[in-house]
């Protein structure tokens, strides 16, 4: 139990006996800097059912708690705040309480709490994974496992999107371009071979439009009329009607794909533990729809198409059928949510990690949910996020300019190379320990540079700034790590024996145990808000505490060896949360650095 949870009947046993008045709740915050005290108590939401001036009723229950806490040993009152005095055989029960404790801050997954489903990726087989890809993995793996630690059961899924009209563009130009090359032949990545006859597709139909326009040919018309594009819409057709050679081709160029994605996951360091596949999702949810049509949650136009009317929740009217018959994406997703509670009965709620412009989507999908009558509705969430920028500008798919995911995880590593054998801090390392070490620095870099944003926030991604060693910079944060095990590595002496007559705490030990206590409620926090960043800025928060307390405090030149052993036991617990909390970022931490 943390020192809010313990005061907190306290102060409503005070707050009862001292004003005959029971409050429902109780604030806290804490202590600013300069006035003394470890835990503020926010006095003013008292007064609306308390009657006096906040100093005076401060003065009051700071009295009470002094008499009757142990743990409170002063207290003081500033303008409404009371601010306690925490007594320092609190902190070291604490510390004692925790230290053997390898997963302190996360929570084992209890009955209680029902399953969740986190989606992310969701990419098209046309193209390689990009710097948005990127953003879309991290976030979506990341909030998983911060779920995950908060104590709920998680699956991580993707919907593939391989199937429609831009997989056949690459299919086409991949016919009438590729002489038969393959990634064996060619030595690329499946997914960059395919993704480079996607923009020779682009290319090719831009000239022809060119070319009709040329002709007389009004831009509009020839931009529908291009036979390049013409017979991509009839490949489609023919994938739709099971064509033989279609489909082999369109397995054939797909697979090539899943190979060069399950490459980049690898490096990026994510992971999946289902997967679902447009091809065969696209037909589901039309059985709901005709459902949905008898009870009267849909309607049906008079050219056949079925709609469903939510401008009475100020959306519009929505098409969930055309009037041929064939389903759009909503009917899809519908479909495709109900199947999977179908295929896991256990899921109490979905995550879907899916940029910002599709906002919308998700309002109209999680609202039509909820009038089919599906109570697990209530729990779907939409992570949304804003794009990622580079300095030089937006990415187009289509044109080939995107930032590949793979290319920019290697330039992460050669940046972090570079940085390292500036700083000459390798002496003793390997070829092979340098190449992992490089590798885990610049990963780090980019994970964190992406993650310690708030998602919903846009990005500016610079490479070279997110592997500074100073600031609030992943490297920053393993390099405290790597110091910390070097700390370990020197104290030559048994340091896990508990420390129970600790005379009392220096200041920096108290700040750095303050830190400690908060990471179970910030995983807590980052669970409910579904926010990577909050576990971010907190271990940077623990870092600068930690490092604060190393400069200020001698640790293994201490004279006093149980002073001294608790500090190494200090330095060692606050080692454990940070690689315990990067665990959480799905960055690693090196031994050395």
């Amino acid at each position: 139990m943390n020192i809010q949870e313990q005061l907190t009947g306290h102060v409503k046993s005070a707050v009862q006996q001292l004003f005959n008045v029971t409050l429902d709740s109780v604030e806290f915050q804490a202590t600013r800097k300069e006035f003394e005290g470890d835990i503020t108590i926010v006095v003013f939401p008292m007064l609306r059912n308390i009657k006096g001036n906040p100093q005076q009723i401060g003065d009051k229950i700071g009295a009470y708690l002094q008499e009757n806490v142990a743990d409170v040993i002063r207290f003081n009152v500033v303008k409404g705040f009371l601010n306690l005095v925490v007594a320092d055989s609190y902190y070291i029960h604490f510390f004692n309480d925790i230290r053997e404790n390898v997963t302190y801050g996360f929570q084992k997954a209890g009955f209680e709490r029902k399953a969740v489903m986190v989606e992310y990726s969701s990419p098209n087989t046309n193209k390689p994974l990009h710097l948005g890809h990127i953003r879309n993995n991290l976030l979506g793996y990341s909030v998983a496992k911060i779920i995950e630690a908060a104590g709920h059961k998680v699956y991580k899924t993707q919907v593939i999107n391989d199937r429609g009209i831009h997989i056949c563009k690459s299919m086409l130009a991949w016919q009438r371009f590729g002489n038969g090359e393959t990634p064996e032949s060619t030595g690329l990545k499946g997914d960059k071979l395919v993704g480079n006859y996607y923009v020779a597709f682009d290319k090719a139909y831009k000239a022809q439009i060119e070319d009709l326009i040329s002709q007389g040919v009004a831009k509009e018309e020839a931009e529908k009329k291009a036979p390049i594009l013409l017979e991509a819409q009839e490949m489609l057709r023919q994938w739709e009607a099971g064509n033989k050679e279609v489909v082999a081709l369109w397995k054939t160029m797909n697979q090539w794909v899943y190979n060069g994605f399950d490459i980049t996951y690898k490096n990026l360091g994510v992971a999946f533990d289902s997967y679902y596949y447009e091809s065969d999702t696209y037909l589901l949810g039309k059985d709901v729809v005709t459902e949905g049509l008898s009870k009267g949650v849909f309607y049906r136009k008079e050219d056949g198409s079925v709609w469903i009317d939510l401008t009475d929740e100020g959306l519009d009217e929505k098409i969930v059928l055309r009037s041929d018959g064939t389903a759009v994406y909503m009917t899809q997703d519908i479909g495709t949510a109900i199947q999977r509670v179908k295929d896991y009965p256990d899921i109490g709620g979905m995550v879907y990690t899916v940029g910002n412009e599709q906002d919308y989507h998700f309002k109209v999908l999680f609202l039509i949910l909820k009038k089919l009558g599906y109570d697990w509705a209530e729990r779907l969430y939409h992570l949304s996020y804003g794009m990622v920028d580079l300095p030089s500008g937006k990415m187009k798919s289509r044109e080939g300019t995107v930032v590949d995911a793979d290319d920019l995880i290697a330039e992460m590593a050669q940046t972090a190379e570079e940085i390292s054998e500036e700083l000459g801090k390798l002496d003793g390392f390997s070829e092979t320990e340098k190449q992992r070490l490089y590798q885990t620095i610049g990963l780090g870099a980019l994970k964190y540079y992406i993650l310690k944003v708030d998602p919903k926030k846009r990005i500016l991604f610079d490479p070279k700034e997110s592997i500074d060693f100073q600031g609030n910079t992943g490297p920053f944060i393993q390099y405290t790590y790597a110091r910390i095990q070097s700390i370990l590595r020197k104290a030559n002496f048994n340091y896990h024996a508990a420390i129970t007559d600790l005379p009392s705490l220096h200041d920096k030990e108290k700040a750095l145990l303050k830190q400690l206590q908060v990471f179970p409620d910030i995983v807590q926090h980052a669970a409910i808000q579904y926010s990577p960043a909050i576990v971010a800025n907190y271990v940077y928060d623990l870092v600068k505490e930690f490092n604060s307390f190393y400069q200020n405090v001698s640790i293994l030149g201490e004279e006093d060896q149980i002073i001294k052993t608790f500090r190494v036991q200090l330095a060692y617990k606050v080692g454990e949360v940070i690689k315990n909390a990067f665990s959480l970022l799905g960055i690693g931490v090196p031994e050395r650095m």
